[in-house]
């Protein structure tokens, strides 16, 4: 089911929640009940519950976008490691350069033709992308450097090596949810109370209020489902990009 769909389908399903029991009290209440004299500690209360719900809302998002960023950032970094040592063997013997340089268009292919896909999917990077990083250490660290013009080169490479293999172990550790079971049970009753003591206040059958109350229960629920969205940085909607690694090797697509 497209996102857009699950968003459209919570947002009014948050709204005619309120709408339908905002009728059914409105309906149950005895004909002297009036709404105005609702308790002050009542309104208080809903005042500040408000508050402090509408603070956890903005920092969980702020934190799944944060992780949705740390996310992009590995895949920047292992693009421009990758791309280092292609730059960097062209001081080496033509068949050493180009056999790295091969390995190393081989696995960025891999992972933007098939491990992104296996992220998204499976939640997990690919053995056979493991074994193609290997294989470029591998390549770097057997060659023996044969003057010091190339023994300056060596080091740097080893680094980059290095470097693209770290950021292919965040780009992994970063796969999957981020925000704890708890933190979503939190957002959740916290919804539901938040919902629950505007309902206390005693809602009239006004259109005005009505579209007022289904509004704010809308929004909660487009705010939850923003937050779930962004919870798993290379699966869900606005997901981190493979685009670092094909800026850098525009033929890796195929």
């Amino acid at each position: 089911m497209p996102e857009w769909l699950v968003l459209t389908l919570a947002m009014l399903a948050a709204c005619s929640v309120v709408v339908v029991i905002t009728l059914v009290r409105s309906r149950a209440a005895s004909d002297d009940e009036d709404p105005s004299e609702t308790p002050d500690v009542i309104e208080y209360m809903t005042m500040w519950i408000g508050v402090v719900y509408a603070i956890v809302l903005g920092l969980a998002i702020a934190g799944v976008w944060e992780g949705r960023s740390v996310a992009q950032d590995h895949v920047q970094a292992e693009a421009q490691a990758l791309n280092e040592i292609s730059q960097r063997v062209r001081v080496y013997p033509a068949e050493v350069r180009d056999r790295i340089r091969d390995d190393v268009n081989t696995y960025v292919g891999h992972v933007v033709t098939v491990e992104w896909k296996a992220m998204s999917d499976q939640g997990k990077i690919t053995e056979r992308g493991t074994e193609l990083m290997e294989r470029i250490r591998t390549d770097v660290t057997d060659y023996e450097p044969r003057d010091d013009f190339e023994a300056q080169a060596y080091q740097p490479l080893l680094d980059q090596v290095t470097a693209a293999d770290q950021a292919r172990n965040s780009r992994a550790d970063s796969l999957g949810a981020t925000m704890p079971g708890v933190v979503w049970f939190g957002l959740i009753g916290g919804a539901v109370i938040t919902v629950g003591m505007v309902l206390a206040l005693q809602i009239r059958r006004t259109l005005r209020e009505l579209v007022l109350a289904g509004l704010f229960s809308a929004l909660i629920a487009f705010l939850l489902f923003l937050i779930w969205d962004f919870d798993s940085p290379y699966s869900r909607g606005v997901t981190a990009s493979v685009d670092p690694f094909l800026n850098l090797f525009p033929g890796a697509g195929g």
